[in-house]
């Protein structure tokens, strides 16, 4: 998470759906935004986001009334990545009825709020050839928004996690966005090593196995890229060995293997994954976010979140687009 000196979005409202741990609401906080509704349908996900921002998140999206969410100027959603329906091949509102971007976009017909920002893996801009995201466009622009999208790579803002996604901005059409560009990657100067625990912290994370098999255990180059050290077993994923002077491979909410949803690393000589509060640093939470008491919800947490720094980089963007 980058320190941000300016509140560029001070007075400003927003709600974040699809919550999850609360990534959006981090983002839009530091820049002085106020959050006045959440929505996230699991438990433990609404209860880190409570425990942290003091907002219990309501349940199922599907049987909100659109009407009874507070007004607001910001819209964040990072929905889940679903094929939508062609069969009018009208590719718009009412071909995405029946996913839940419905759901958003009923809401910003309700609503109407200034921007709408959302989120999603990086597939979703080729998911169906190409359709859902085609859908997605139509459907914002016949609601009355532009509509501009990226794939943009964690490790080119400041964090060392291959973590590529896609971002959708959209501005109503009121409000000239001339001046929005998505922001430019720039040089990465932390690797994993920078992000790390002590060893007594990471102790019981410690994986010794006989199987264990290095190509180069002594690379001490820094790149910006995962740098493989060997492998567990057939080196399947969740069996291979990183360097700690690279960067982290995509966490993951699922997947097995003995350094399953982070990857193994090599750290002063002995083999682990990452522990929770690595993954939360890695994924730019800061050390006062309390994370779930829960190791696999907090790996499965974050390995569904997004990265901070990300968004907020994408806000300030947004920021000079709005206050021309």
């Amino acid at each position: 998470m980058i320190t941000v000196d300016e509140r560029i979005f001070e007075g400003y409202r927003f709600i974040d759906l699809f919550a999850g741990i609360g990534g959006f609401h981090l983002a839009l906080e530091s820049f002085g935004a106020r959050c006045v509704y959440a929505n996230e349908w699991d438990k433990f996900a609404q209860d880190v986001y409570y425990s942290n921002f003091g907002i219990r998140p309501e349940g199922d999206i599907t049987k909100v009334d659109e009407s009874t969410i507070p007004d607001h100027d910001i819209l964040c959603a990072g929905f889940p990545c679903q094929a939508f329906s062609i069969s009018g091949k009208r590719l718009g509102f009412n071909d995405s009825r029946g996913t839940l971007f419905f759901d958003v976009a009923r809401i910003v017909r309700e609503k109407r709020p200034r921007v709408v920002f959302m989120e999603n893996v990086k597939n979703f801009a080729s998911h169906d050839g190409g359709n859902t995201i085609r859908v997605v466009e139509a459907t914002m622009r016949e609601l009355g928004y532009s509509f501009h999208y990226a794939v943009l790579n964690a490790v080119d803002y400041g964090v060392p996690q291959k973590r590529e996604r896609v971002y959708m901005v959209c501005f109503r059409n009121d409000i000239d966005d001339s001046r929005f560009a998505f922001p430019k990657p720039f040089e990465l100067t932390r690797h994993v090593e920078d992000f790390l625990l002590d060893d007594a912290s990471t102790a019981s994370l410690v994986v010794n196995r006989p199987d264990t098999y290095f190509t180069n255990p002594n690379d001490d180059t820094y790149s910006s890229k995962s740098i493989r050290l060997g492998i567990v077993n057939k080196g399947g994923q969740g069996e291979r060995i990183y360097s700690t002077k690279g960067i982290a491979i995509t966490f993951s909410a699922y997947g097995g293997g003995v350094f399953s949803k982070t990857g193994g690393y090599l750290v002063n000589g002995e083999t682990r994954k990452l522990h929770p509060r690595e993954c939360a640093r890695l994924m730019g939470y800061p050390d006062t976010f309390e994370m779930s008491p829960r190791a696999t919800q907090a790996y499965k947490q974050f390995g569904n979140s997004v990265v901070v720094d990300v968004l907020q980089y994408i806000l300030i963007s947004i920021g000079h687009a709005l206050l021309r």
